[in-house]
């Protein structure tokens, strides 16, 4: 192979009890990337886009997840790259990650599978320590593994896929305003109560056991934030009017995506899906909010070959 298209979906982190460490890989929004094998040795980006994102290589993302890739191979060749992002930087639902992640897969492909998917974790990373200041894997592990993900681990790389009950949407509600992640982290105690920590931990653990059983009332009590949510929520307008439309319209928890500003709501019924969109992005047009909203169902596989 020459030449390879792929479709790298984006994703939502945290689910609310499980601060970088829970990953959801979504179905229908995400980057299409292209990658050329080229003659002289190096990366070369072209970035479709309304965003001015960079194409330096030492900018973007993408060039710097392939290049911590090149460092780990011998190759007399090299490569460009075109992404064509159907994602807008700062949304909270794995940009960058997708443009990362969506790389390095399709580079690797073009190298016969030269790498695993922990080493394609491990590159996208470098990615995300570029735009938000700190190595974490949340979004880019379901991106790379499908499905729900756990990063036990960074330093010794360890990350286990969870179930994805099949019933489980996703809705999603994004304001029209950027959060970049480096400012949203900011914002984010160093410390916090042994209490809360204590609470923390039996709503991820009940979260993951959620998911094996599908007891879904269990999941509705466990995606809570004890930590995080109350310092984040206030970058982003309306947060607290939409969580509570989205409650009352039937939603098994509402909470910030990533980093914000997108609001995921999760459910396992389509109808009452439809609903809870309806009933926010009535609220939202009532108050003279712009908005992005979709609905996604767990995407198991991730990133998916085009051509």
């Amino acid at each position: 192979m020459d030449r390879i298209k792929v479709f790298s979906p984006g994703s939502i982190t945290n689910l609310s009890c499980g601060y970088d460490v829970l990953g959801v890989c979504l179905e229908n929004r995400g980057d299409e990337i292209e990658v050329h094998k080229s003659i002289s040795k190096g990366i070369e980006i072209e970035s479709i886009d309304n965003y001015n994102i960079s194409n330096n290589i030492d900018e973007n993302v993408a060039g710097i997840a392939a290049q911590a890739m090149l460092k780990n191979i011998d190759i007399d060749f090299g490569f460009k790259i075109i992404i064509n992002k159907g994602i807008k930087p700062g949304s909270g639902i794995g940009s960058s990650a997708a443009s990362s992640a969506g790389t390095v897969y399709a580079i690797n492909q073009l190298l016969n599978s030269h790498f695993d998917n922990l080493d394609l974790v491990r590159f996208s990373m470098e990615g995300e320590n570029f735009v938000s200041g700190s190595y974490h894997a949340d979004n880019v592990a379901p991106i790379i593994l499908g499905g729900i993900t756990l990063v036990r681990s960074i330093s010794d790389l360890d990350i286990i896929k969870l179930p994805s009950p099949k019933s489980l949407e996703v809705i999603i509600i994004r304001p029209n305003i950027e959060i970049k992640t480096s400012d949203s982290r900011r914002v984010v105690k160093k410390k916090v109560k042994i209490e809360k920590m204590v609470q923390q931990s039996a709503n991820l653990g009940a979260f993951i056991s959620s998911l094996y059983s599908e007891d879904f009332d269990l999941m509705s009590r466990s995606v809570v934030d004890e930590i995080v949510e109350p310092d984040r929520s206030m970058l982003i307008p309306e947060f607290e009017s939409i969580k509570k439309i989205s409650t009352e319209s039937g939603a098994l928890s509402c909470g910030i995506s990533g980093s914000g500003p997108s609001i995921f709501a999760l459910s396992n019924n389509s109808e009452t899906s439809k609903i809870i969109l309806n009933n926010v992005c009535s609220h939202l047009d009532k108050v003279k909010i712009d908005y992005d909203s979709f609905i996604s169902k767990v995407n198991p596989k991730g990133i998916k070959i085009l051509d």
